[in-house]
């Protein structure tokens, strides 16, 4: 929750006052200035950097302002000041992004979300001045703008529908393209394209110039069709992930019923099984979370086999047979907690036992 004082120090950078700022910070030298505000959850450090106000972001650095604070993408101040570098050129690096790197050289290389660096911002910054795009820039066409557009709704898109999955039970795979490289590769892609044909369109006659219009329309026809096509294969590869978490999910959940269940667990009785030894099938989820994992990968279409696997969790967690096998052995503080969750769990059961009679 942000204080009424730290508001104050919000107000003041956004609006650049940097003498107003400066007196507050001297009345108030206990104040904290790390601190998280707005959709995009930024601290001032990050705010001053975004609208290129150096002087109040070095104020801010003197009062221990910490470089490698994260916003809601993962990006750091450092991220911030490359991309405004970027775009605006040499002044903006010397100004906001040199400071920023000798207070804090290790934010150099921190990834975002996106597993994108600062380090990697101004290589590509590096490679665009090489080819003189930043000298030349081209003029504003409507079809870039619409296509920015796109590729910021495909990646807006993909994080909400998968970005908070768990990667617990997945291999990691570094070498496998994410969406955040594949959205800049196709960004830098299309814009040497969009350069080498307007440069083209410029040295050429008027009927040639008919000709690559209609040769533009459709490369962008194109483009727009590969985009489509590689969004789906990310989705796609995405929906396959998530299927292996849940069915990474269901084996452990087996694996640690028979673990603690067994008559080899029951007969050792001397160790004592708290809450978070119980094997839930969702330890942090709900009852119905719970179900989903317990009854994965049965077809419920098949009632037989789906009364079956239903029949078969209903009988483990049974509160009258759960405390049989492990009342003697639940820790005191743990006990209550754990049959009520049971008792939860075994009416949940039973309930949807109850709707396939019906």
């Amino acid at each position: 929750m942000v204080s009424h004082r730290q508001a104050r120090v919000w107000r003041y950078v956004e609006d650049g006052n940097l003498l107003k700022l400066k007196s507050y910070l001297r009345k108030h030298p206990d104040l904290d200035v790390n601190f998280s505000q707005g959709k995009m959850r930024r601290s001032p450090l990050q705010l001053a950097c975004s609208l290129e106000d150096d002087a109040v972001m070095r104020l801010l650095l003197k009062r221990g302002a910490d470089v490698l604070h994260r916003d809601r993408w993962g990006n750091t101040a450092l991220h911030i000041a490359a991309n405004m570098a970027f775009v605006n050129g040499k002044t903006v690096y010397e100004d906001l992004f040199v400071p920023l790197k000798k207070k804090c050289p290790e934010a150099l290389n921190a990834p975002n979300k996106a597993g994108l660096t600062p380090q990697d911002v101004l290589d590509l910054m590096n490679d665009s001045q090489a080819a003189g795009s930043m000298r030349h820039p081209p003029e504003a066409d409507p079809e870039e703008d619409w296509m920015g557009k796109l590729i910021g709704a495909c990646e807006d898109e993909c994080f909400e529908a998968f970005g908070a999955y768990a990667d617990d039970y997945l291999p990691v795979d570094e070498e496998e393209e994410d969406f955040g490289d594949w959205a800049d590769r196709i960004r830098r892609e299309y814009f040497n394209k969009k350069h080498v044909e307007a440069q083209r369109l410029a040295s050429s006659s008027s009927k040639r110039k008919k000709e690559k219009r209609k040769q533009k329309v459709e490369s962008t026809k194109e483009l727009h069709e590969r985009l489509q096509r590689e969004h789906e294969e990310y989705l796609a590869r995405a929906a396959r992930k998530e299927e292996e978490i849940r069915r990474g999910k269901k084996r452990q959940y087996d694996e640690k019923c028979a673990a603690t269940f067994s008559t080899a667990a029951s007969a050792s009785a001397g160790t004592k099984l708290s809450y978070g030894d119980i094997p839930w099938p969702a330890p942090r989820g709900t009852v119905r979370e719970m179900l989903d994992v317990m009854l994965h990968g049965v077809d419920r279409k098949d009632q037989a086999a789906f009364r079956k696997a239903l029949r078969k969790q209903q009988t483990l967690w049974h509160p009258d047979k759960f405390a049989q096998r492990c009342e003697a052995r639940l820790e005191e503080k743990d006990k209550k907690r754990i049959l009520d969750t049971v008792t939860a769990l075994s009416q949940e059961l039973n309930s949807l036992a109850q709707s396939l009679k019906a």
